[in-house]
């Protein structure tokens, strides 16, 4: 969450606004995904897709013509890439447009060392106060002391995780939460997320290494025994690589780490998949869930309560454990020719950001019906954005890609 600064619930770093569907394929991220050891120099410049969408017949990941091209324009290597040049994040190099994304694998880049010190909170305050229009703005709620998810944090809720990426002041985090494919009904490789956790905003591009961990560190562990820590403790369910990510053009354009700009349209949608290749097995069969999104929740009158889980990383919290705050939400309008937003009480702060809010839909069953966006510095509330066409554009776009994959 930011704090609006978008609650940076990233911890460092997020921020992707809202998307019309006019703007749908505009916003989308190709995050190609390719190992390491993948293919040599030779291979990357002679291989082609083919129609499964990026893998030869070896089973190896292949890069798009079209891709290597709009690379070689930004004066990109690949290779030299994966060997560390990603670190590289002046502004010839940090890719800004959608169709320029790329997110190679490099394996086990997110070992647990790395993983456990990516706890940096971004530095985009906001004001305890914001408001845009009185009008459309409830009183701002108590405070509501963020809670323990019961461990083991799969069999509480399995759908969510913590996503991992990299900036140019370091790693960061987010977090996030699997929700249902469309086009792949009950093996989903889709995750939620805010989109200031995958793109900078006005000012920057798109994160590098986008990487979610479902159920990270699943028993609570403390940081101490953390350290110790086997990879299957801290990761039971794999690391998922952002294979495709896409966000709302409004936050791309307008998204800012200071002020709540495009806060109404900070969510993102990610295709992954595993780290280490397929295993036959879809992210959603891996955890055992997915959450439906409901592009039509209820007013906020008609809901009772809403469920914000997320993996708070700054002060007093140390990002290593789920923790969850349920209220009954109120409004807030950041800005009078905005949506109006979904506003809770809770302490959860950065890191939090991009993580699910769950209520009951129109069809009385859990869904997902926001995500974590901004909070104030001193904590105390979180905001999230009402889910409607824009974000409906986006979630459609990313599963319509992989539909016949």
């Amino acid at each position: 969450m930011r704090p609006i600064r978008p609650i940076d619930t990233a911890r460092r770093g997020r921020s992707t606004r809202r998307t019309s569907p006019v703007f749908a394929a505009a916003a989308l991220a190709a995050v190609l995904t390719l190992t390491v050891t993948a293919c040599g120099p030779d291979e990357d410049a002679a291989s082609k897709p083919s129609a499964s969408g990026g893998q030869a017949s070896d089973g190896k990941v292949t890069i798009p013509d079209d891709l290597k091209d709009r690379l070689r324009e930004h004066g990109i290597d690949l290779d030299k890439w994966r060997d560390g040049e990603w670190k590289n994040w002046n502004k010839d190099t940090w890719l800004r447009e959608a169709r320029d994304y790329v997110n190679p694998i490099i394996e086990d880049l997110w070992d647990p060392d790395r993983m456990r010190d990516a706890d940096k909170p971004p530095e985009n305050p906001v004001d305890n106060d914001i408001s845009g229009d009185e009008g459309v703005t409830d009183p701002a709620p108590a405070p509501v002391e963020a809670a323990s998810l019961r461990t083991p944090y799969h069999e509480n809720a399995a759908e969510s995780g913590k996503l991992f990426f990299d900036g140019p002041e370091g790693s960061m985090v987010c977090s996030a939460t699997v929700v249902k494919d469309p086009a792949h009904p009950g093996k989903s490789n889709m995750v939620w997320t805010a989109g200031h956790c995958v793109h900078a905003g006005k000012k920057g591009g798109w994160y590098r290494n986008i990487a979610f961990v479902p159920s990270y560190n699943d028993s609570g562990l403390s940081v101490a025994e953390l350290e110790t820590a086997p990879k299957e403790k801290i990761a039971p369910y794999g690391v998922w690589w952002g294979q495709w990510a896409q966000t709302s053009e409004q936050w791309i354009a307008q998204g800012a780490a200071t002020g709540g700009q495009g806060a109404p349209y900070d969510f993102a949608v990610l295709q992954v998949t595993p780290e280490k290749g397929s295993t036959g097995k879809s992210l959603e069969e891996t955890v055992g869930s997915a959450l439906p999104v409901d592009f039509d929740a209820p007013a906020v009158p008609e809901i009772d309560g809403m469920t914000a889980t997320g993996y708070p990383a700054a002060p007093p919290y140390d990002g290593q454990k789920a923790l969850q705050c349920t209220d009954e939400p109120g409004r807030l309008s950041v800005f009078q020719d905005q949506p109006t937003m979904y506003r809770i009480g809770c302490t959860m702060t950065g890191g939090s950001s991009g993580g699910g809010w769950v209520a009951a839909g129109r069809d009385g069953e859990p869904a997902l019906v926001s995500n974590t966006s901004i909070g104030p510095v001193t904590a105390g509330w979180l905001a999230g954005p009402r889910l409607g066409k824009e974000a409906q554009g986006i979630y459609e776009a990313v599963s319509k890609k992989y539909a016949g994959r």
